[in-house]
């Protein structure tokens, strides 16, 4: 750790006060509820498709895929290669209809399919979803900020929360989506001048760091065996499709995007947009990565300096000797996150660190600010005037919006001082999204897909998932005499099996009651 250098720290400031500036310049529109949640559907397809891309592009994407990278190999670059199925499926199909229905909420259609308690299960699923996204990219920006500055990691994502809370509350929709275009670009600015720096910085550029990559495989996409219990290459392409069509297709961060283009095709065209811009630039992290080990393989001296921080912060007053023995022991794998803040700390130059601190901040504002605008117009809308007060003047309706969206930010930061002390903030948000999104989309898609399932066969069919989801996730703290009814799958797969057993649970049982025969048939005399 050490002090942010002053030029840094005033790059950092400005950067922060013109987030709050744009949500100020904004606040002048904000006289309702639908500018606020929709921006009165005024924002261009191109500006929506960067601003959903900075979304993806969050802090768990600039921190934790080259954390990851460096600890294992490329097979989670699988979930962006999975990205277009689900982006195509989005586009052809549940784009239209959410601009046929015309609500800004993405579950009330579920009400009027199953009723009031499909939507409720579903604003719930979506909001722990959020909370946990948020936690998980707090956490991230404060895990690399703590090491250029020396603060505690709490302190930090209080004072970043500030300012995220600031500019959402007063701008809206607008604002959110128009530093998300600034940010966007910020960050995939910030992640080539990272990328150059470590290249230049191995001895023998990148044919070394290719040798080195082939040698450790790091370029690895995962096994194509047929394994499930693994994070195989099957595992991730199937968690990122439904992950993804989760995304495109039911999260409220992305389908309240879909009311503010002018028509649904600039619609789809933003949703194209982000997937032709996040498939390569996530790729030059997982590159990072590959090249962040290969720079730490040539410095061991360095990479020992990283293993000792890592132990001496898991023995908190432990000896010397105890954290070198512990130190010793330590895989890529349990030091992975902390290598690009160290690099940062160690080799970024004066003046130039602090535009990068800017791109990492803004990898974390961007899909901040997204989730608790979209968390608090799903409140507002199915919860507060659903089972509250329905009868909400426009100034009441913004009123509540404001109070939301703070509260939301508020129990973020909280999420997010939570996980300090996580191995891998991707490892912690990708599980807890599977848990909270699977049976979202396994209820919507049989909504959607199964015309005839009516609302008792929806609700046995979710009971029934709910069921699998929470013993696939908890069954491995089984002790070893049950082990036998331990789940045995990969994590990962808890949202493929999960939607796809609230799904096809539905559709079998639709099918069942098809072949019951009516009361007015048993009524009827037999010929």
């Amino acid at each position: 750790m050490k002090s942010l250098p002053f030029i840094d720290l005033l790059i950092v400031i400005a950067y922060l006060a013109g987030m709050v500036a744009v949500g100020i310049y904004f606040s002048r529109k904000n006289t309702d509820a639908d500018q606020f949640t929709k921006a009165s559907g005024r924002i261009p397809g191109w500006a929506i498709g960067i601003s959903i891309y900075a979304t993806f592009l969050s802090s768990n994407t600039f921190l934790g895929v080259p954390g990851k990278a460096f600890g294992s190999n490329w097979s989670s670059f699988v979930f962006s290669l999975s990205m277009p199925f689900a982006a195509w499926v989005a586009t052809r199909f549940f784009i239209p209809f959410y601009r046929s229905t015309g609500e800004v909420s993405a579950y009330t259609h579920l009400e009027h399919r199953f009723g009031p308690w499909a939507r409720t299960y579903a604003v719930v699923c979506f909001l722990l979803t959020q909370l946990a996204r948020m936690g998980s990219i707090f956490f991230g920006i404060a895990l690399s900020l703590q090491a250029l500055t020396g603060y505690p990691m709490s302190t930090i994502m209080v004072v970043v929360g500030i300012c995220i809370v600031l500019y959402t509350v007063m701008g809206g929709m607008e604002a959110v989506i128009w530093t998300e275009v600034v940010q966007g670009v910020i960050k995939t600015v910030g992640a080539l001048v990272i990328l150059y720096l470590v290249v230049t910085g191995v001895s023998g550029g990148m044919p070394s760091i290719v040798e080195i990559g082939k040698a450790n495989d790091k370029f690895s996409l995962g096994t194509l065996a047929p394994d499930f219990t693994t994070a195989s290459f099957w595992v991730i392409l199937l968690y990122g499709f439904f992950m993804n069509l989760n995304n495109f297709g039911m999260d409220q961060n992305y389908v309240q995007r879909y009311h503010t283009t002018a028509s649904a095709k600039e619609a789809a065209s933003s949703v194209w947009l982000c997937v032709y811009l996040y498939v390569p630039v996530s790729l030059i992290f997982f590159l990072l990565g590959t090249c962040l080990f290969a720079y730490y393989q040539g410095n061991p001296e360095l990479l020992q300096t990283i293993k000792m921080q890592v132990a001496a912060e898991k023995l908190p007053g432990g000896t010397s000797d105890a954290i070198t023995s512990l130190a010793a022991t330590l895989t890529p794998a349990d030091y992975g996150d902390k290598v690009m803040p160290h690099f940062m700390v160690t080799k970024v130059p004066v003046g130039l660190l602090g535009l990068i601190i800017a791109a990492i901040m803004s990898a974390a504002m961007s899909t901040i600010s997204s989730g608790m605008n979209a968390s608090a117009t799903v409140f507002s809308v199915d919860i507060y005037q659903k089972y509250i007060n329905p009868d909400l003047t426009p100034k009441q309706s913004l009123r509540l919006l404001y109070v939301a969206t703070t509260v939301f930010g508020l129990l973020g930061m909280v999420t997010g001082i939570a996980m300090i002390g996580v191995k891998s903030v991707l490892d912690v948000w990708w599980m807890l999204s599977g848990i909270f999104a699977g049976g979202m989309l396994g209820l919507f898609l049989l909504g959607m897909i199964s015309k005839s399932t009516k609302n008792t066969e929806a609700l046995t069919a979710t009971i029934i998932g709910i069921i699998v989801i929470v013993w696939m996730t908890f069954s491995t703290q089984l002790p070893d005499s049950y082990s036998v009814l331990r789940n045995p799958l990969h994590q990962n797969m808890i949202m493929v099996v999960g939607t796809l057993t609230i799904f096809l649970a539905g559709v079998l049982l639709t099918r069942l009651r098809r072949k019951q025969p009516s009361e007015k048939e048993v009524l009827l005399p037999s010929k």
